[in-house]
């Protein structure tokens, strides 16, 4: 009776073409479409901020608007590579060597978050030094809006039915099409609520009401160190990429691992930027 029960309160799979528009050979990924909404609407809010000169210390913006214009495209351009360059290194590096098209294949998905992270770190320096903008306060800008694009990004990840969670009997576990037979973790909308809505909600409180902005680095280091610590907690519902697996008995995952220095890099810049009070 319990099995039957079970059975019953698992959720089907919605199944979504991930395929979102067709035009002859041409064919638009949700997947790519998210990367596109994400850098977009985080576009958007990051303009938001740089008009509003009562959110920075002295009330000066770091930047001007089309200096974050121009800077879209940097940015775009380090979260895309880095997120590619940073799945093969980390979780596809074997099947890459054996298959190298396969690295192009972006349109089946394979981004890895911390190598798009690492990506968007080099493209700030650099779009910094070339502009001779303050590096902490661009870092905050990218930080207090990056959960938009990982909101979607990991949506996504659920309509592609990639990147599932293991096996479970909760009442919300899903079929996935290409899990196999058992009921999983919808991890990919686990992670869509802590590391996407949730941390951002978190992080424009900091902005709005406790001006945040005026000390910098303070929002980069909670973003970090947030983002870390829910990645860590999703890792154990999350099941580990198939040509990795476990790292250590049947819970260590490379994406615990990874986060693990995020986490402490985190902590440090928020604690002294707290120290600093906003003075470089």
């Amino acid at each position: 009776m319990q099995a039957a029960a079970a059975h019953l309160a698992i959720l089907p799979f919605p199944a979504i073409d991930p395929i979102a528009v067709s035009i002859g050979p041409l064919a638009i990924h949700w997947y790519g479409l998210a990367y596109v909404a994400g850098i977009m609407i985080g576009w958007w809010l990051a303009r938001k901020m740089v008009t509003t000169p009562s959110l920075w210390r002295g009330n000066t913006p770091p930047m001007t608007v089309a200096q974050l214009d121009d800077f879209l495209v940097w940015v775009s351009l380090g979260i895309v590579l880095g997120g590619r360059i940073g799945y093969i290194l980390f979780y596809d590096f074997a099947a890459v060597v054996d298959d190298p098209l396969r690295a192009l294949k972006i349109w089946n998905g394979g981004m890895s978050f911390h190598g798009g992270f690492l990506g968007a770190t080099i493209a700030m320096i650099l779009f910094a030094r070339r502009h001779a903008i303050a590096l902490w306060s661009l870092f905050d800008i990218v930080a207090s809006v990056a959960p938009i694009g990982i909101f979607f990004g990991r949506v996504a990840n659920f309509v592609n039915g990639e990147l599932w969670g293991r096996s479970t009997d909760v009442p919300w576990a899903i079929v996935f099409p290409t899990g196999g037979p058992f009921a999983r973790h919808p991890s990919q909308l686990y992670e869509a609520a802590l590391e996407g809505l949730l941390l951002l909600i978190v992080l424009q409180i900091l902005v709005r009401l406790f001006h945040a902005l005026r000390s910098p680095g303070l929002v980069t280091g909670v973003f970090v160190s947030l983002y870390a610590l829910a990645r860590i907690f999703v890792e154990f519902f999350r099941e580990p990429d198939q040509q990795i697996g476990y790292l250590a008995g049947n819970w260590l995952t490379m994406g615990m691992v990874l986060s693990l220095p995020m986490l402490a890099a985190g902590v440090c810049a928020a604690v002294w930027a707290v120290r600093t009070g906003g003075r470089r």
